[in-house]
């Protein structure tokens, strides 16, 4: 396991620092608070850097008439009940928020309304996550700008005009911010993965990058980390596939959530430590001697003997002669008599 401590979040990771990985709950718990305290669990457990919830509020983001993106619940007559069945109280939240400080997780919680953002703002967290249905509300962008602290913006449901007036709003406040890839796809098949935007994006705003996946894998991240040296993974948790709700298909399992936090600290670590293949590297060059050939007499030898090529074998161990050498031999004389096997030196062979 590769566990280094969680990024300082106060202001986001700079581009090319190691990437945190963030354990996306939304609304796994099924507004359930118990399950909620069992999914930072869980998240600690799987050495992610930072759990993110979303904080709905009914009656200040939705109305009846809003449409089911899947219609999932038995039990929620209409999108706005299920919403309202998710909420939890200012107290509630603040009990989630305390959990994590205490599992050493970063807690984070995307806002949906300017009341969600006043209710998250008195819990201090270390930064704001801007989702992806978001990311045209301007103005509760910029009442998240009015404190300072980082913001994470995601971009599944708006192209480059729409991130371009979002960060406007944030850099015009002076805010911190991260750009992150997204398809707002559940799940996100291959094709639809956009790995190339990330680069696009550091280009065009110059900020650290995420990607928010979707596809249920761990693939996508790791390719990330690897191919593009992103700042920030955000993936969904699933306790386990067999669970109920809209976002299992698009979440990873625990074990999968380790194996990406394990593998993007590997990567780190690789990126972090390029080798010169110039020179030899120090750690290999006490096994040179066990594992190269030297040139060896194929069998017993007599002094005065011409070498050919047929009398010289190459064989480990590699502390005689090299076998890169073996040609430069045929053809010398042999001072003394030598053995079938002996690993041959410079000096077993006349000076003329």
């Amino acid at each position: 396991m590769i566990d280094p401590p969680p990024p300082h979040w106060l202001s986001l990771p700079e581009p090319g620092a190691a990437c945190a990985v963030i354990a996306e709950i939304a609304q796994a718990h099924d507004g359930s608070l118990g399950q909620a305290h069992a999914y930072i669990d869980c998240a600690a457990r799987a050495g992610a850097h930072a759990v993110k919830f979303q904080t709905h509020i009914a009656s200040a983001e939705s109305t009846a008439a809003e449409p089911w993106r899947v219609k999932f619940s038995k039990q929620d007559a209409t999108r706005y009940d299920y919403w309202r069945r998710m909420e939890f109280s200012p107290e509630q939240w603040a009990g989630l928020k305390t959990h994590a400080d205490e599992m050493g997780l970063i807690f984070l919680s995307s806002p949906f309304s300017g009341e969600a953002v006043e209710l998250l703002r008195r819990l201090d967290m270390a930064a704001w996550k801007v989702a992806s249905g978001e990311l045209t509300n301007l103005p509760m962008i910029r009442e998240m700008t009015r404190d300072g602290r980082p913001i994470m913006l995601s971009s599944g449901m708006s192209p480059l005009s729409e991130i371009d007036a979002a960060v406007e709003v944030v850099r015009a406040a002076g805010s911190p911010f991260a750009t992150f890839q997204c398809t707002t796809r559940y799940p996100s098949p291959p094709e639809a993965i956009g790995l190339n935007v990330l680069d696009e994006l550091r280009a065009r705003y110059g900020s650290a990058v995420g990607l928010s996946d979707h596809s249920g894998t761990i693939y996508p991240a790791l390719a990330a980390s690897a191919a593009h040296a992103i700042e920030i993974v955000e993936v969904h948790l699933t306790m386990t596939r067999e669970l109920f709700g809209p976002d299992v298909v698009a979440s990873v399992t625990p074990a999968e959530l380790r194996q990406i936090v394990d593998g993007t600290r590997f990567i780190d670590r690789m990126r972090a430590a390029p080798l010169d293949k110039s020179t030899l590297d120090p750690s290999v060059a006490g096994m040179r001697d066990i594992f190269l050939k030297s040139v060896v007499a194929a069998r017993d030898l007599k002094a005065g003997s011409v070498v050919t090529r047929e009398d010289l074998g190459l064989k480990k161990p590699g502390a005689g002669i090299p076998a890169a050498e073996v040609d430069t031999l045929v053809g010398r004389r042999l001072a003394h008599d030598v053995t079938r096997d002996a690993a041959l030196k410079h000096e077993d062979f006349s000076a003329s």
